[in-house]
């Protein structure tokens, strides 16, 4: 994507279920269970680059002693600097106690971090500040250790003031930013009740079926109890992915199946799925359960997961994207009237190059189609010259766009950080034929077009092709999100201020007005969430006509080449993700309520002149 966006988070746990000194023996470290913490960490990476934490639970401390520990850090590189920490711990206490890595009783004693209970999560913030007080886990402490909580997830909800209403909270600046503040109070007010009613005998499970279907939004979340249980949740909708592993060693679960596969290096079949509206609950010795704590609903996995974010590692995810762009090449193809001779091929570094591998597959596979008409009807009027030069036909591809990495735009002066966004991409010159090669280029996604304008556009126009194709491998992105990904305010959408500037040249402008008078009746009366009324904005237009439209306003007024672009369908999206058919970010088909209050709610922040989120 070009387009900066903040999107999910990443969410890494861990119950070992053996003694320390097991994992010595047969893995000869004691720091098995943090080792394995830090690879499904770094292998989610991606997942959050705001900030990093973990938290421990250690299993039959003595009373008096801690049992519950957490470190966090919103450094440029959080999770280097969280286990630079813990290992600088790791080695002051070997300064006096050399050969302490021998006898894991006396490390479990003396590292804070040596718990049997592993939490780590990687922070893409969506709201709130970029500090550490924002980074999960978040804890609450008790005397009592069944009161004791770690908290981290991957989600938003839609509906955090209610759920402080529902507690009688009255939430500070701090948890007003904060959807686990919200999600960490109703949990632990049930857990307090259940320990209350039943001391030292702690049902996770009816705390989780009592607050769990409070919650709106998609969500991924684990805890960790301080008597020695925990549990992980997914989302009715399985909105947002969920994956474990379970051996005779350890409880494993994660955001993505290919983290856990690298990690213990298994087979993909030997990680499952979470399903959704499950919990997989472990009990302070070791033993689990996987239960329904709500009941499952329409599978709206979310598809902007495999467009964009996920792992490309995991082979399904890898396929997907292969057939995102493979399914948009016959399209393509037409709108170059298959001129495969004078079009070039390339990508938008660097998420986009698993669809472009597809979309050339697809090229290939007409020109080789060709390649075989054209040889067949020659029957015997050809020569070796004439035979070599059909064969060695190619679809042209090159390396067009090169992001610099090294470049940061961080100048703030707008003038200066104009010019310097220009130049976050590079071009490689002597590609194009001058004013005769159409250029293609394909992106994972196209959302505000900002940089696409600022910056991409103008440079492949150095390059002076004939024309330039912008191919999306995701639909248009028409509808604000919030089951997690940092994208809450109409106005950041390039298709929808192409749809309002259709309504402005078709004198229909009169339309927003009458939305907007709409969306206030319905929050008059309680009903925001009733009904997406955005869709009627998008309404009297076509899907070409509002791509052409985008097409005009990613195009500097400068720049006279020609610029198109294309986007994948809704149905083209559905056959690649078959099981990820979570697409309201194109359609506005929500899957719960509050997604069509958000959304409202954004429209009408939008026409009010408001910059803020719709939640």
């Amino acid at each position: 994507m070009s387009d900066e966006i903040k999107h999910e988070c990443g969410l890494a746990f861990i119950r070992l279920r053996k003694p320390f000194s097991y994992y010595q023996q047969k893995y000869n470290s004691v720091l098995y269970g943090l080792n394995k913490l830090y690879l499904l960490m770094e292998k989610q990476h991606n997942r959050g680059q705001d900030g990093a934490g973990i938290a421990t639970v250690k299993l039959d401390t003595e009373p008096g002693y801690p049992f519950l520990y957490r470190l966090r850090s919103s450094a440029n590189q959080p999770i280097a600097d969280l286990f630079s920490k813990i290992w600088a711990e790791i080695n002051e206490v070997q300064k006096y106690q050399p050969d302490i890595k021998n006898h894991p009783g006396l490390m479990k004693g003396h590292v804070n971090v040596m718990g049997e209970l592993l939490l780590g999560h990687l922070r893409y913030g969506t709201q709130g500040k970029n500090n550490v007080e924002f980074c999960h886990p978040f804890i609450k402490r008790n005397t009592i250790p069944s009161r004791n909580l770690a908290l981290a997830g991957n989600f938003n909800l839609v509906n955090t003031e209610e759920l402080f209403n529902m507690v009688n909270i009255t939430p500070g600046e701090f948890q007003c930013q904060s959807d686990l503040a919200a999600m960490m109070e109703i949990l632990h007010h049930f857990q307090v009740k259940a320990d209350e009613n039943a001391p030292g005998h702690l049902d996770i499970s009816s705390v989780l079926k009592k607050a769990v279907p409070l919650f709106d939004g998609g969500y991924h979340f684990a805890g960790l109890v301080g008597n020695g249980d925990s549990f992980v949740m997914r989302d009715p909708h399985g909105i947002r992915p969920s994956y474990y592993y379970i051996n005779e060693d350890v409880i494993v679960a994660a955001s993505e199946r290919a983290a856990i596969r690298t990690a213990f290096n298994l087979e993909e079949n030997e990680v499952k799925e979470l399903m959704p509206g499950n919990a997989l609950i472990v009990k302070a010795g070791g033993d689990y359960t996987i239960e329904q704590i709500v009941p499952a609903k329409e599978r709206k996995a979310c598809s902007f997961e495999r467009i964009y974010f996920s792992h490309r590692s995991d082979e399904k995810i890898y396929r997907e994207r292969i057939d995102l762009g493979y399914n948009l090449s016959a399209t393509v193809l037409k709108a170059v009237d298959y001129d495969l001779k004078n079009t070039i091929f390339s990508f938008i570094p660097n998420t986009a190059e698993t669809a472009f591998y597809g979309l050339i597959k697809g090229a290939e596979d007409y020109l080789n189609k060709i390649k075989i008409e054209r040889i067949m009807s020659w029957e015997k009027a050809f020569d070796e010259e004439k035979l070599s030069e059909m064969v060695n036909r190619k679809i042209r591809i090159e390396k067009i766009a090169i992001k610099d990495v090294k470049l940061r735009t961080f100048i703030t002066e707008d003038s200066s950080r104009n010019e310097m966004v220009q130049h976050v991409y590079d071009i490689t010159y002597g590609t194009v034929k001058k004013d005769t090669d159409t250029l293609v280029v394909i992106d994972d996604s196209i959302v505000r077009g900002t940089t696409l304008r600022e910056s991409i556009i103008r440079m492949l126009s150095r390059l002076k092709p004939k024309r330039i194709i912008v191919v999306s491998s995701a639909p248009q992105i028409r509808y604000p999100d919030c089951y997690g990904i940092d994208m809450s305010k109409m106005g950041d959408f390039i298709a929808f201020k192409a749809a309002i500037e259709l309504l402005k040249e078709s004198g229909r402008e009169n339309l927003l007005d009458e939305i907007l008078n709409k969306c206030k009746e319905l929050q008059h009366n309680n009903q925001l969430h009733t009904e997406n009324l955005v869709r009627q904005v998008y309404k009297p237009f076509s899907l070409d006509e509002i791509s052409t439209k985008i097409a005009q306003l990613i195009t500097p007024d400068d720049i006279k080449i020609p610029v198109d672009v294309i986007y994948q369908k809704i149905e083209t999206l559905h056959e690649a993700c078959p099981g990820n058919k979570g697409d309201w970010y194109f359609t506005g088909n929500y899957p719960t309520p509050g997604g069509n209050k958000v959304c409202n709610k954004a429209f009408m922040n939008f026409m009010e002149g408001k910059n803020v989120r719709g939640y």
